[in-house]
């Protein structure tokens, strides 16, 4: 792609497709297929996690045509554990699965994570105590190295972070306070500030707000679809606009 060019890339969260969800956002995808250059899906793609479902979710992405598409896991899609299966079926399907590792496409790279839970600011849980704390501190440790590696693969000067967990706690504001803990971690944020990412991608908190920023500044979107419903008149979908 010769540079000066503008790139259009749409990012949507949370389908929880079922296995009776057959056409239920087959006309937003025919839509994609004219809006943007490249569509990201951050996560919770189908509702239980189960290989029909995602059989279902892949017919209907088809509808894309030929804008790529980039995904990421979410929680949900972990839920029955046969993520390795939604996973192959998917990429089966063209879509490019990412679980710590990057992808570039028109000159834009893309590196993308799960992520975990665990917390923002002070209020993130350290690996201290019981047993059960440190394996989950641990968990949420890997999921931001993961980010870190996908990142750093990264040699185009435009870099985008995908994610289901939120990195921010001001992108899940809206959400019980009680729940915060759950719907993210800040140990994903240092990555994005490390490697300067033109944005970062999230769904997981469907009450939570819909931008915020890093500490260095950078922004971030909560596109879980739910808020991107309220928030659109006709598509509900984030879209960025990027120079290369």
């Amino acid at each position: 792609m010769a540079e000066g060019q503008t790139v259009r890339v749409g990012a949507v969260a949370d389908l929880h497709y079922t296995a009776t969800s057959q056409g239920a956002l087959k006309p937003l995808f025919e839509q994609v297929s004219h809006a943007v250059d490249i569509l990201l899906l951050a996560g919770d793609l189908t509702d239980l996690g189960r290989p029909e479902e995602a059989k279902v979710l892949a017919t209907d992405l088809a509808a894309c045509g030929r804008v790529p598409v980039v995904a990421v896991l979410g929680n949900h899609d972990y839920e029955s554990g046969q993520q390795d299966a939604v996973t192959a079926i998917l990429r089966a399907g063209g879509i490019t699965v990412l679980d710590g590792d990057a992808c570039e496409l028109r000159g834009i790279g893309i590196g993308g994570a799960k992520g975990f839970i665990g917390g923002f600011g002070r209020g993130t849980l350290e690996p201290w105590g019981e047993e059960g704390v440190k394996r989950l501190v641990h968990e949420a440790v890997d999921e931001a190295l993961k980010l870190e590696r996908a990142l750093g693969r990264l040699r185009t000067s435009q870099r985008l972070a995908l994610l289901h967990y939120a990195p921010i706690r001001d992108t899940v504001v809206g959400e019980p306070v009680e729940i915060y803990p759950f719907m993210g971690c800040s140990r994903l944020e240092e990555p994005l500030n490390r490697y300067k990412v033109r944005a970062a991608f999230h769904g997981h908190a469907h009450r939570g707000a819909p931008e915020g920023k890093t500490v260095g500044g950078l922004p971030v979107y909560n596109v879980a679809l739910s808020l991107l419903r309220q928030a659109a008149a006709e598509l509900p979908l984030k879209i960025l606009q990027i120079e290369v």
